[in-house]
């Protein structure tokens, strides 16, 4: 194996963990790859936020490389993509300059921002109408503070703010909107409109693929991924706490 297909390994297995690939997957499909150009060992180690990859050739050469992995997140069409490029690669071992050109067709599909921004909206009325919200006017007011955390979320998103930070902002807000809406008499009651818009801020993906990883045995990451979902739980609760200490309830 050469230091440019290794190079191509990494960046598939980066590519994985970016889009919310099991730890074990990835691992597995590195060693898989590099076995198929002839390495006599392959030791691969991943956690969410590191890839480490050491290789020994036929003739005893050894070769190490680490990846810092940036970000993650959830791509399911992006992960399919991936994995099937890895079959592909272990089956007909291409060259790495074929396996860059691969990797270059296999790009993100970006929605619209403004239909990202409507998303958030269209989930927190949606979840407000089913945890119970009976009038028109809470479905409004969840839709309308759905629309304007989206499009804070979307732009501290642009800008890389912390996302623990991230989401105590923006759950805050939602919460002092609708805290305002109620003092002002358009609204009853905060509790379903609250509750419509932290569904769009809760770590559910992530608590749900550190369950996932401790239970293959990818303890490290596992541990590492439900720490980060509790802490963003916790966030999200402190910024609905400061509100209602702020606004002294609502009686």
């Amino acid at each position: 194996m050469t230091v440019e297909l290794l190079n191509s390994v990494m960046e598939i297995a980066q590519r994985m963990i970016e889009v919310g690939a099991e730890i074990h997957r990835v691992e597995d499909s590195v060693s898989r790859i590099c076995r198929a150009y002839g390495v006599t060992r392959v030791d691969a180690y991943a956690t969410t936020s590191t890839i480490v990859v050491s290789v020994e050739n036929a003739d005893g050469n050894v070769l190490t490389q680490t990846r810092r992995v940036e970000s993650t997140g959830t791509d399911i069409d992006r992960l399919d993509k991936l994995n099937a490029l890895a079959r592909r690669i272990t089956a007909q071992k291409p060259d790495a300059e074929q396996i860059q050109k691969e990797l270059d067709r296999i790009r993100p599909h970006m929605y619209p921002l403004w239909l990202q921004i409507l998303s958030y909206g269209g989930i927190a009325a949606a979840f407000c109408l089913f945890f119970g919200g009976h009038t028109l006017a809470e479905v409004l007011v969840a839709l309308v503070v759905g629309l304007i955390v989206g499009v804070i979320a979307k732009t501290l998103e642009h800008i890389a703010l912390n996302r623990i930070l991230a989401r105590f902002l923006c759950s805050f807000i939602s919460a002092v909107m609708t805290f305002a809406a109620v003092r002002a008499g358009l609204i009853a009651s905060p509790d379903n409109v609250i509750i419509g818009n932290i569904m769009t801020l809760i770590p559910g993906v992530g608590l749900t693929t550190s369950l996932r990883d401790l239970f293959v045995g990818d303890t490290v990451t596992g541990i590492m991924q439900s720490i980060e979902a509790v802490l963003l739980a916790l966030a999200i609760a402190s910024g609905y706490l400061l509100t209602a200490l702020l606004f002294g309830g609502v009686a």
